[in-house]
């Protein structure tokens, strides 16, 4: 893969909190590409700097050193109007908690970040993305009408409705039964399959990360391990490989959704807060 190819990409990318003595390393000088349509899981124990590596590709958070590129543009450096631009246009989230209005309905919540930027949706787009999502028949119903796997799902087609370059999806499963957890993991699969997106997702979940291309393995602030085609049964054994790390969060271990395999024994904690 060419860095051309690349929907994101960084190089040498270090994220550190703190200073002297006490500076927490998140990140450690880390190498990565992001293959343009493909679905790539990254996991790691409970500290490991997963979701700081997403918030740092996607202009969230800023980076103590190194270089991010979304497609051919730098973003390290950015003025934040500009990042907040970027974001918008070119980017899809999806986060573990819904984030939808109570007071719009779902049709409302999909076209949202285009209706704030002035932007009108191209209809033939949003269309697809709708049924691919089997969302006809709700887009008139408020969240407080929806299931949680619904919700998830409008949350998803928000996320895909501008046709970004990238979707980033932290934990996304995290607050839903094994069910609709499945049905959202589908649904980003078809994504990428059918609709060519692209799809990075933070994940504790070995059969989450299933789903995905590619998994990449994070543990003190470094990528240790890559596996592609992944099953449940192979991010399992790679993760008992994963050294134990004590986490750098705040707050408990998050656990893990209903269905998940079992976390083998002396693997030590996973869990979506880093």
């Amino acid at each position: 893969m060419t860095e051309r190819g690349a929907a994101a990409r960084a190089r040498d990318l270090t994220k550190a909190y703190g200073s002297g003595e006490t500076a927490v390393v998140a990140l450690d000088a880390v190498d990565v590409d992001i293959e343009r349509g493909r679905f790539t899981a990254v996991m790691g124990p409970s500290g490991s700097g997963k979701s700081t590596l997403m918030h740092c590709l996607a202009g969230l958070d800023s980076v103590s050193g190194g270089r991010v590129w979304l497609g051919d543009t730098e973003i390290t450096g950015l003025k934040d109007r500009a990042l907040t631009r970027l974001r918008r246009d070119r980017i899809g989230f999806m986060f573990q908690s819904f984030n939808l209005l109570p007071t719009l309905t779902a049709a409302e919540n999909i076209t949202l970040p285009m209706d704030i930027a002035g932007r009108k949706p191209d209809r033939e787009w949003l269309d697809r993305v709708v049924d691919t999502l089997g969302l006809r028949g709700r887009l008139g119903h408020r969240p407080s009408q929806l299931s949680g796997g619904q919700q998830q799902r409008v949350a998803c087609a928000r996320a895909l409705a501008s046709r970004p370059e990238l979707i980033f999806a932290d934990e996304p499963t995290g607050n839903l039964d094994s069910r609709a957890g499945a049905e959202v993991l589908a649904f980003l699969r078809e994504a990428v399959d059918s609709l060519e997106q692209t799809v990075v997702m933070v994940t504790h979940d070995p059969v989450a990360a299933g789903y995905a291309d590619l998994v990449l393995f994070l543990a003190d602030g470094r990528i240790v391990d890559r596996l592609a085609e992944p099953t449940a049964a192979s991010v399992l054994e790679r993760m008992r490989r994963l050294p134990e790390h004590p986490g750098t969060d705040a707050g408990s271990a998050a656990p893990a959704p209903a269905g998940s395999p079992p976390v083998p024994e002396g693997s030590g904690p996973y869990d979506g807060e880093d």
